[in-house]
C-alpha cells in the first residue's frame, strides 16, 4: 500500500469532518427564540449529535472544535449568525462548549466495540445529560438566575426537540453508519480514487 493510499481515510475522514462543522453552523441558522429566554431552539445539537455517531470521538470532536474556533475568530458560526468571544463567553457559552464534550462522549461510547442501538442510545442520552449538564449551570451563572428558572429557560423547552433529535439520529444512524464505513473502507482498499 502506498503512502498516499494509507492517507486516504484519514483525508476522507477531514472531509467528513468539515462537512459535519458546516452542518453544525447551518443548524446554528436555523434558530428559532423562545420568548424570555437566550438560548435559542436550534439544529446545531443535532448535528454535533451526529458528528460523534457518525465520526466517532476524535473526528467529531474535531468538527465541534473548528465550529468553536471559527466561532471565537469572529466568523458568523454560532446561532443566528453570531460571532465571537462575547457569544462564546456569554449565557449560552456552556451550550457551546457542551457540543464539544457531548460529541466527545457521544463519540466514544458509540465507538466502542460491536455497534448497536442500545449503545447508540445510551450515548445520545449522556451526550445529551452532558451538553444540558454543561449549559444549564452555565446559563444560571452567567444570568444569576435561581435554579428554577434557570432550568425553565435552559432545559424544560428543549426536552421534546431533544426526544426527537435522539429518535431522528438513531433511524439515520442505521441507515448511513454502513455506507460510510463502506466509503472510508471500499476507496482505501481499492487501487486508486
Amino acid at each position: 500500500m502506498s503512502q498516499s493510499q494509507s492517507q486516504s481515510p484519514n483525508l476522507r475522514m477531514m472531509v467528513f469532518a468539515c462537512l459535519f462543522t458546516a452542518l453544525i453552523v447551518i443548524g446554528g441558522y436555523i434558530s428559532f427564540p423562545i420568548p424570555l429566554s437566550p438560548v435559542p431552539i436550534v439544529l446545531s445539537d443535532f448535528f454535533t449529535m451526529l458528528a460523534g455517531l457518525f465520526l466517532g470521538a476524535s473526528w467529531g470532536g474535531a468538527s465541534v472544535g473548528l465550529f468553536l474556533f471559527l466561532g471565537a475568530l469572529g466568523l458568523p458560526v454560532f446561532a443566528g449568525g453570531k460571532a465571537g468571544l462575547v457569544v462564546l463567553f456569554g449565557p449560552t457559552g456552556g451550550f457551546l462548549f457542551g457540543y464539544l464534550i457531548a460529541a466527545l462522549v457521544i463519540g466514544l461510547i458509540s465507538g466502542k466495540g460491536k455497534s448497536s442501538f442500545i449503545k447508540d442510545l445510551a450515548a445520545l442520552i449522556v451526550g445529551n445529560i452532558i451538553l444540558f449538564g454543561i449549559g444549564v449551570p452555565w446559563l444560571k451563572l452567567a444570568l444569576k438566575l435561581s435554579w428554577g428558572k434557570a432550568l425553565a429557560l435552559g432545559l424544560l423547552p428543549f426536552i421534546p426537540g431533544m426526544i426527537i433529535k435522539i429518535i431522528v439520529a438513531l433511524a439515520l444512524i442505521k441507515t448511513l453508519r454502513p455506507l460510510l464505513k463502506s466509503v472510508i473502507t471500499n476507496q482505501s482498499q481499492s487501487g486508486g480514487d
